[in-house]
């Protein structure tokens, strides 16, 4: 009997023995940052940890690190790491992981799991985490920088989505949110969340993307709302700023928003423009009225236009006879313009007037620039040939030899250059050899393939009127 209790004491303490060589007790984790401010650029944040005992641990054993939600609950919580399996064996130990795109809030934890044997730590201190996925300023109410509502009525501010220009609208990232700030001298104050915000008490009104104690710049312009009165009126904006470069296109004009708009220039009613934006490339000066229900406003804007027209008094293509000359001349109301004229893609040393004599067969540029208020440039090109012979029909017979004579492909001058005529050349193979709207009677440039005796090319001439001609061009040395 005595001898069994001993069997059984042994074969207890061995059971036991192996329960607790298959535990592992996990340190709380220690975190190596105050607030994870995470961005495109930087996600990357360290925990220190203690785990024993280290023998505890199997060779298929994979720590992990899981996130809370944003209240600090383990509910549902999100794997940001899991290491390889083995990888770490020795306590203390420091791992890093990343936040998701969603993470937003102050009071997330993390914790240490292993999985051989199974075991977890106590939560890590609460911490601000945020994922910045916009952090750039952005724009609310087409950037016009004032509002105005009814007596006992509201105007609402709205977040542009997705926006003027380059703005980068946070409202194309749905995981954000947005807090609302009324200005009240050096520190704004919190007056709403959300992506718009109904004002109904006069102030200087502004949004910032919401990521807590995280520093941002992710912040909108200021809108200054007031009650309208019969005296009282609004703005108007320009989406390409006032005064505006007319080589950029038109620009928008945008009122204030209202029930019902009516547009005007120098005084005069724009038929149909009655939306809250009006598309112009015209310089005047605008004026808007806008219906807000129980009462109206206005508001004017004197839009300048500070690019500049420009013309040049010679076609695209021209032809000169030898020793003859050929002068080009702008005319422009550019602001203190300069000029720069290029004879085939090089810079014509000191020549800066606005006109050229050119002599010389080629291609030839000349650039514009305005050097006062909008700094902008517009260039004009224009080639010089010599006269092409008159042929009265097209010949199915070339011999590129370098004696002069036959040389190239000549055809009636109601085809070439300036007539917008297609000319396509084909191999007997159906290779493209040339294909242009611009042909100057060169072809061909290069030296043929003469494998075969007398190569044969077929061709085929598409002019405006459709009229088609078509043939065989036989190569002769």
């Amino acid at each position: 009997m005595r001898n069994l209790t001993f069997i059984n004491l042994v074969f207890f303490v061995a059971f036991f023995t192996q329960i607790i060589s298959a535990q592992v007790v996990i340190g709380k984790p220690s975190l190596g940052f105050s607030q994870a401010c995470a961005n495109p650029s930087f996600n990357s944040y360290n925990t220190t940890f203690t785990f024993s005992p280290e023998a505890s641990l199997t060779g298929s054993n994979q720590f992990i690190i899981e996130l809370s939600d944003a209240s600090g609950s383990f509910t549902t919580p999100t794997v940001v790491f899991t290491s390889a399996q083995g990888a770490v064996t020795v306590s203390p130990a420091t791992l890093s992981f990343s936040l998701p795109t969603t993470t937003g809030g102050e009071a997330y934890k993390i914790r240490i799991k292993t999985t051989s044997p199974a075991g977890s730590s106590t939560p890590s201190n609460a911490f601000p985490a945020y994922y910045k996925l916009q952090d750039t300023p952005f724009s609310i109410n087409n950037l016009i920088a004032t509002g105005a509502y009814c007596a006992g009525g509201s105007y609402l501010l709205t977040i542009d989505n997705p926006g003027t220009g380059d703005n980068d609208s946070p409202l194309k990232y749905p995981s954000l949110s947005f807090n609302w700030y009324k200005e009240t001298g050096s520190t704004p104050v919190l007056v709403a969340a959300g992506e718009t915000l109904a004002v109904n008490a006069p102030g200087t009104y502004f949004a910032r993307t919401n990521y807590g104690t995280c520093t941002s710049e992710s912040y909108s312009n200021r809108v200054t709302v007031s009650e309208a009165t019969s005296s009282s009126t609004s703005s108007i904006s320009s989406s390409l700023g006032n005064p505006y470069c007319s080589s950029e296109g038109a620009t928008t004009l945008s009122a204030i928003k209202g029930n019902s708009y009516k547009w005007y220039k120098d005084g005069n009613e724009i038929d149909g423009a009655t939306n809250q934006m009006y598309v112009t490339n015209e310089a005047g000066m605008y004026a808007v009225t806008v219906d807000l229900g129980s009462c109206t406003t206005g508001a004017t804007i004197d839009l300048e236009n500070s690019g500049f027209t420009s013309s040049i008094d010679v076609s695209e293509f021209n032809t000169i006879e030898t020793g003859d000359s050929l002068t080009a001349t702008v005319t422009t109301d550019a602001a203190n313009p300069t000029f720069e004229w290029y004879f085939n893609e090089t810079l014509i040393p000191n020549e800066t007037s606005n006109s050229y004599e050119a002599s010389q067969i080629g291609n030839y540029k000349v650039v514009i620039t305005q050097t006062e208020g909008c700094a902008a440039s517009t260039e004009y090109r224009f080639s010089i040939t010599e006269p092409f012979p008159s042929v009265p029909n097209i010949p199915n017979l070339i011999s590129p030899n370098g004696d002069g004579i036959n040389d190239t492909w000549v055809i009636p001058q109601e085809y070439v250059v300036g007539t917008n005529t297609e000319v396509l050349i084909l191999s007997s193979q159906g290779k493209v050899m040339l294909q242009t709207n611009e042909y100057q009677n060169n072809w061909p440039e290069n030296q043929l393939d003469f494998k075969s005796v007398n190569p044969v090319y077929y061709y085929i001439i598409t002019p405006t009127n459709n009229n088609i001609r078509k043939g065989s061009i036989t190569v002769v040395k």
